[in-house]
């Protein structure tokens, strides 16, 4: 049975091959060199940019860029932190990703349970009609998405310079909405027949049964979310003009002027921290989310 199970691993490289002298040699290579390229691709732009806030100002700016800092000027971090008011639009970034995180499961899990247990009538039309709003680039919808938040529709509110500006757009996710409508059909509807011929209505189904058992998609869903408010650029630059309330990337940006190349660098590291932090805590939930669902079937 062993042996069986051996063979019906399939590789790149056969068992026999590997075994021969040649074939491990050939193996380790190919695998030490891969991994060689791949971390330079991967870290070599995350390293410069630590090291780079490192060096001083001349040397930050200097044509080719040197590999390590000649003069190591960790004071550069403190400067960038206080210069940019880092702190504040850390906060600002915070509020903004955590506000349109919430917004989103709240209405990204109701439309997906809508869509995948309770199938209204035309829901495959409107989930249809979502879908192909993915194929409309992001750009394109800039300009009516900055009218309608200068003059909320039926209200007419300006929302410019509040948080609603970044919360609002965000709410109405059609990839996350199919995320999650794709595993939610892969709960069994027996389970959800079984709690309804106990009585359970579709709000206790959905609270009880579904989210417990949909959390690697909700922690997927959660990382999307959240990364997509921080890395974005130019709609929190449109939507809070005032640099006090952007956001940390716009607001390096709108601050920038007349200050140091190394301090910029820096403030940009800084900016990265709490991503890289948050995938280094939670990555053993990333990767469950991103491969359940794949076994079924």
């Amino acid at each position: 049975m062993a042996v069986a199970a051996e063979t019906s691993t399939r590789t790149l490289v056969s068992r026999v091959q590997l075994n021969r002298p040649r074939g491990r040699v050939v193996y380790w290579t190919v695998l030490v060199l891969t991994l060689l390229v791949f971390s330079l691709v991967f870290l070599g732009p995350l390293y410069m940019m630590v090291t780079g806030g490192l060096k001083t100002t001349a040397e930050a700016i200097q044509s080719p860029p040197t590999l390590f800092p000649k003069k190591i000027t960790p004071s550069t971090y403190g400067t960038a932190w206080t210069q940019l008011n880092l702190a504040q639009l850390l906060t600002n970034t915070l509020i903004y990703a955590f506000g349109a995180l919430f917004f989103q499961l709240v209405f990204d899990i109701g439309a997906a349970y809508a869509f995948s247990k309770l199938r209204p009538v035309l829901g495959n039309a409107v989930l249809g009609a979502m879908l192909a709003t993915l194929m409309i680039p992001a750009m394109v919808l800039i300009v009516p998405q900055y009218l309608t938040v200068i003059d909320l529709p039926v209200l007419h509110v300006n929302l410019l310079n509040t948080p609603w500006a970044i919360w609002l757009p965000s709410v109405a996710n059609a990839f996350n909405i199919f995320l999650l409508k794709r595993f939610f059909d892969s709960i069994p509807q027996e389970l959800l027949d079984a709690a309804s011929i106990d009585g359970a209505g579709s709000i206790r189904i959905l609270w009880s049964l579904v989210l417990p058992m949909s959390r690697p998609i909700i922690s997927v869903v959660s990382i999307f979310a959240l990364v997509a408010v921080w890395k974005d650029f130019l709609w929190p630059l449109l939507a809070e003009p005032s640099p006090t309330k952007q956001t940390l990337n716009a607001g390096i940006y709108s601050l920038s002027q007349g200050v140091p190349e190394n301090v910029l660098i820096a403030a940009s590291a800084i900016s990265a921290v709490p991503t890289i932090l948050f995938f280094l805590f939670f990555q053993r939930n990333i990767m469950a989310g991103l491969t359940a669902g794949s076994l079924k079937g």
